[in-house]
């Protein structure tokens, strides 16, 4: 029996079971920078997320788009949950230990 018949798909094509979809919005974070105290929205690819052994290892970064400051802020587990479910690259920081 094949994959298709066991999952009830049978004679459903590629372009029939996505008819229905729209397209996906982009993920944009609202950000803030402490030198020019700018607001403004950044993609995912804009972030960095760095996930080290303690809080204080563990931070997202992003280059201000109005004054070019770098900035980096404290992620707690909600931050982390809400950037890498954004799509936001993720570096794991290991001990040398």
């Amino acid at each position: 029996m094949s994959d298709a018949a066991t999952s009830g798909a049978v004679g459903m094509t590629v372009a029939s079971a996505f008819a229905g979809m729209r397209s996906v919005t982009p993920v944009r974070f609202k950000a803030g920078c402490p030198d020019c105290r700018g607001c403004f929205e950044l993609a995912a690819s804009a972030l960095r997320l760095a996930i080290g052994a303690s809080s204080r290892t563990t931070f997202y970064s992003f280059t201000c788009p109005e004054c070019g400051a770098s900035v980096r802020k404290p992620a707690g587990e909600r931050i982390i949950e809400l950037l890498t479910g954004g799509g936001v690259s993720t570096l794991r920081l290991h001990s040398t230990l």
